[in-house]
């Protein structure tokens, strides 16, 4: 395998592991992270999706941290 092969299975790696976590994260683990219980709206979660597919370690770590605290 090349190295440009390897860098593009490594990407592709991460974004599917992203949107697995992203999708999971707007539809259930949104309303456990934020501070006080309240409804986001469809509108949020879209707006949402694409940051946490690109941010899914940190969006792992703030939930863990979250349901650790409950």
């Amino acid at each position: 395998m090349s190295t440009a092969g390897a860098i593009l299975y490594c990407l592709a790696a991460y974004a599917a592991v992203g949107a697995v976590t992203a999708v999971a994260f707007v539809a259930v683990g949104l309303a456990r992270v934020l501070p006080h219980p309240m409804p986001a709206t469809l509108g949020a979660r879209i707006l949402l999706l694409p940051g946490s597919l690109a941010l899914w370690p940190y969006i792992l770590i703030r939930w863990h941290r979250a349901r650790s605290r409950r």
